[in-house]
């Protein structure tokens, strides 16, 4: 079996060929790297903004991107839970102490952060205990002062055992050197104009033109008409201040 060390290496060559068009590809293959270096059987990825809210408990910070590595249905029924508990106002304590240290590299643990009682409370019972989740590792990287991405990682079954200090180790060993990683995420998902998040469709097309095609063989690999493909793209290189495609290869290759 490979060592810890020569699989964090392997994380990081391997992300490197997976090249511009293929983000989602390179992500579910670091969060399955990731999940095998420190033996957890879940992993998502989010991106987490931080809008103009005042009076805002956690300072304006929101999701407006997540992707699992191994989704169904009623994972995402429980995280449009969990953003309306946000919109609200009710905001669990977790969420306040991983929030505590934004702005720096950190990976948190579950069990470490939450007060006593956490595990017997309502938000433990409704949005962990049914997918069988033990413990969770956080791993956040700020890509700018109003944009970090974030990798969870979670232990399921009653009997897994809880995260600890060789986990953060290596989580730490492993994330500080993907900073240009987390940029091309926030690109692809169009978190870098928090305002303006792209679209599901915006993001296959952006993939498309990094890619070369023209826009009319784009139009016939996605079974778009021609104005449609040429709306959505002048569409995405205004929401990303460029004047065309060679801006937005050249804002790509800058990460």
């Amino acid at each position: 079996m490979a060592s810890k060390q020569q699989q964090i290496h392997d994380l990081w060559d391997g992300l490197a060929e997976f090249g511009p068009t293929r983000v989602n590809e390179a992500l579910d293959h670091a969060m399955a790297s990731l999940c095998g270096i420190i033996g957890a059987q879940q992993a998502c990825w989010f991106g987490a903004v931080r809008l103009d809210c005042r009076d805002d408990p956690i300072d304006g910070w929101r999701v407006c991107a997540i992707r699992y590595l191994h989704p169904h249905p009623e994972r995402d029924a429980a995280y449009a839970e969990h953003r309306r508990r946000l919109e609200r106002g009710d905001i669990d304590p977790s969420i306040v102490a991983n929030l505590r240290h934004a702005g720096r590299f950190r990976v948190s643990i579950q069990h470490e952060i939450v007060p006593p009682g956490w595990y017997d409370g309502e938000f433990y019972r409704s949005l962990f205990k049914p997918f069988g989740i033990r413990d969770v590792c956080y791993m956040a990287t700020p890509v700018n002062s109003g944009l970090e991405s974030w990798f969870g990682f979670e232990r399921v079954s009653p009997e897994a055992p809880l995260f600890g200090e060789a986990e953060r180790a290596l989580l730490e060993r492993a994330g500080r050197a993907l900073k240009w990683f987390h940029r091309q995420l926030a690109l692809h998902h169009g978190l870098m104009i928090a305002s303006q998040p792209l679209t599901p469709a915006e993001r296959r097309l952006l993939s498309a033109l990094l890619g070369g095609a023209s826009e009319a063989e784009i139009a016939e690999r996605l079974g778009l008409t021609p104005n449609t493909v040429h709306t959505y793209a002048t569409r995405i290189y205004r929401k990303f201040g460029v004047k065309g495609r060679t801006g937005l290869v050249a804002l790509w290759l800058g990460c």
